[in-house]
């Protein structure tokens, strides 16, 4: 039989040759997508690895070297910014011989030295030392390797000092040994969340993908109906048909995946290039372990061959199996359970947030699954409750003629649009969580004010928010010469000492500020008449700079304190006023950092909110692959499905067509039946969406859902057109598979 099957696959004709190449290109396309998919996951995974050194602490999970034996390394981590572009700092001094090296480092730089990674080195080899080079004491003595990067576009520079000199610098500490587990392992009580979301969209790419492999093996199973039947009539048995029929499909999905993992290989360094975390991948990160590969190679053929089976089930009845038609059973209420299990499930879980990324992937991504399961099981009887509606609602030979072909076989109806209905859900549910998060966590950048005005915090913030000044002793040698910088028309400095009194925008903690200087930068309010010395709030982000004329801010209360008083209090943060040029925000940032070298890059208040608002980018991003691929393949699947659904029919159609059925109005028909399904199911899929993201909002960040704005259900609608329009192109290939010819009896 698997001679017989591969002998008809190829020596088949025109048609069988057709027939293959077609399922085998369709199937590759699924299968493509699927790994990219895959490998996608694994590539985040990677540089969650190579990051981990970053976040090590006194109490590595997984230290890189034995800690009984290594000698302690004094080190402080840091974040400096140059263009909106983040650089990772990090200060060593060595106690010994054997302190743990970073990885990517040959040794331990010596004080004076440093390493940076490659696109550092390029970068301080084109920016003028005034802009950035200056921040760093010592000269350059080597790159950082690949392993210890995130990505080839990473920042990272490590510097050597003196135990002596870093020992007392703020924030240093000593360690044994680097990090090495990746964030959102299970011991992580903060669990990533870039982790979850990008679980959550590889699950939501992953169950359009596996409806359009097996619609598209399915195509080429149904074509062949007839034929098996006619081999039943001569004699072959069930199992002959059936293994003939795996052959084939087999044999078409095996050429599919062959050409899936060559399409993988074609996206792969464009993918890599996409910042869906923010930074590009390496090419070799988006990579398939070897599980993968056997899973695709072995899966994907045996899913084919299930599904050849399966769509020849009536041969398996009888000869005449296909000659019959039977009627399928009607399909009944209990198809909604899993669809509500999964609503269910993720209503279970609010209140109940599980404590690590492990458990939230496994609690939030079950449910998920089960509602996109449960609207591809619940479809069929949707469906036949829309049929039922329109063969109740209209009186043209189109509707009446659609309508009990809907009720008769809802399965079939629905099958040539579940990957969209998918799709629409994986919209919904997206865009409503996105939508919510950045309703919640948007943050004005204060406008020209935001971008032009550097703070640098000293001191730091406590677990309640408030804001303890700093002990460094800022020289006004520092002060001028940060005011004497080209494009710097204001410098203020707020130090610690009293309370900030009530007032508009007034930040957690506050404290005082020389009233002479605070009206050279007007946007951060004014004194009260006659007032020396204010007491105003610590601006942590441009939520406090309000975009007013000269003269219009809020006004802070004076404070019972001289201006000789003043400067015997401690620090907590200068802000400096410029231009808005990169020249003048970077020569800042460059004086500053060479004065306090281990107190982290000046900001500007609009930076600062820009920074809280990565972590919406993200998702962002990733919803948006998310929506992307599933129209993609839903489009896809949809043009396979509709092309099947024909094929199926066409020996109807051609009678329909010989007793005087005009051809508008089987393609009137062909439009209802995609139409009532597409219709029917989108608006249900859109609202459990919703429903979906609302579950999801309030267990995880106990935030409650805002709906998308009008954009969001032109796109849906526009969509919803796009699907007839492809159903609409499959037109002419409905009148040549009805022609007279078709009706004969064979």
């Amino acid at each position: 039989m698997i001679r017989i099957g591969l002998r008809l696959s190829v020596n088949g004709g025109k048609e069988a040759v057709v027939r293959l190449v077609v399922t085998a290109a369709a199937v590759a396309i699924g299968v493509g997508l699927l790994l990219v998919t895959v490998a996608g996951v694994h590539a985040v995974h990677a540089q969650d690895v190579r990051e981990a050194w970053l976040n090590t602490t006194a109490h590595n999970e997984r230290p890189s070297v034995d800690e009984t034996t290594s000698d302690p390394l004094w080190g402080t981590a840091s974040l400096d910014e140059y263009r909106d572009r983040s650089i990772e700092r990090v200060d060593v001094a060595a106690t010994g011989p054997r302190s743990p090296v970073p990885p990517g480092l040959p040794s331990l730089p010596r004080p004076g030295e440093f390493y940076a990674s490659p696109a550092l080195t390029h970068l301080l080899a084109t920016t003028p030392a005034r802009l950035l080079g200056a921040r760093y004491e010592g000269h350059q003595v080597g790159t950082i390797g690949p392993v210890a990067l995130a990505s080839p576009e990473s920042l990272v520079i490590v510097i050597g000092h003196s135990v002596a000199e870093l020992s007392h610098a703020p924030g240093a500490a000593e360690v044994r040994s680097f990090e090495t587990a990746p964030q959102g392992t299970s011991g992580d009580r903060h669990p990533g969340r870039m982790q979850l979301i990008l679980a959550v969209v590889a699950g939501a790419l992953l169950f359009p993908v596996l409806i359009f492999i097996a619609a598209a093996s399915r195509l080429a199973a149904a074509r062949r109906e007839e034929r098996f039947a006619a081999m039943r009539l001569v004699g072959a048995t069930p199992r002959q048909v059936g293994a003939i029929a795996s052959v084939e499909a087999a044999v078409a999905a095996v050429g599919g995946v062959a050409g899936g993992f060559a399409l993988f290989l074609v996206l792969r360094s464009p993918m890599a290039a996409i910042p869906f975390t923010g930074q590009p991948f390496f090419p070799r990160d988006l990579s398939l372990h070897p599980l993968d590969v056997a899973l695709v190679a072995v899966g994907v053929p045996i899913a084919a061959a299930l599904a050849a089976r399966v769509a020849l089930r009536r041969v398996q009845i009888s000869p005449l199996g296909v000659s019959r038609r039977i009627t399928p059973p009607v399909p009944r209420a209990w198809r909604a359970l899993p669809l509500v299990a999964g609503l269910g499930e993720l209503a279970y879980f609010v209140g109940r947030r599980p404590g690590t990324t492990s458990g939230q992937v496994r609690a939030y991504g079950v449910g998920f699954l089960l509602a996109m399961g449960g609207l591809v099981i619940a479809g069929p009887w949707l469906t036949m409750l829309g049929a039922r509606v329109t063969a109740r609602r209209t009186n043209r030979p189109a509707g009446l003629i659609a309508g009990r072909r809907l009720a008769d076989n809802p399965r079939a109806a629905f099958r040539a649009v579940s990957g969209l209905i998918v799709a629409l859900f994986i919209s919904s549910s997206a865009l409503g969580v996105i939508t919510t998060i950045l309703a919640y966590h948007s943050a004005s950048t204060g406008g020209a004010a935001g971008r032009s005005i550097l703070v640098e915090l000293f001191g730091s913030e406590d677990v309640k928010g408030q804001h303890d000044g700093g002990q460094v002793d800022v020289s006004p040698g520092v002060l001028r010469q940060v005011g004497s910088i080209g494009g710097v028309h204001a410098v203020a400095v707020l130090r610690g000492g009293a309370p900030a009194a009530p007032g508009p925008a007034l930040g957690p903690s506050g404290g005082l500020v020389s009233c002479e200087q605070l009206a050279r930068l007007p946007a951060l309010g004014r004194c009260a008449p006659g007032a020396s010395v204010a007491s105003m709030p610590v601006y942590f982000s441009a939520g406090g700079v309000v975009a007013h004329k000269i003269g219009a801010g809020p006004v802070w209360p004076a404070a019972s304190v001289s201006p000789v008083q003043l400067q015997a209090t401690p620090v907590m943060a200068v802000y400096v006023g410029t231009d808005g040029s990169t020249g003048a925000i970077e020569a800042v940032r460059t004086t500053l950092e060479a004065a306090f070298p281990y107190l982290g890059s000046p900001s500007t208040i609009g930076e600062i909110s820009a920074d809280n608002a990565q972590l919406v980018a993200g998702w962002e991003r990733l919803a948006d692959v998310a929506i992307i691929g599933s129209l993609a393949i839903a489009a896809c699947s949809l043009v396979v499905s509709v092309a099947a659904g024909l094929v199926e029919r066409k020996r109807p159609f051609s009678l329909l067509r010989l007793a005087g059925t005009p051809l508008a109005v089987l393609r009137r028909v062909v439009t209802i039946e995609a139409a009532v399904p597409l219709v029917v199911v989108a608006v249900i899929s859109v609202a459990t969406g919703f429903v979906a993201a609302d579950l999801f909002l309030r267990s995880q960040l106990s935030e409650t859902l805002r709906l998308p704005g009008a954009g969001f259900y032109t796109i849906v609608a526009g969509g919803m057109a796009v699907a007839l329009g492809i159903i609409v192109s499959t037109f002419p290939l409905l009148e040549r598979i009805t022609g007279p010819e078709v009706a004969r009896n064979e």
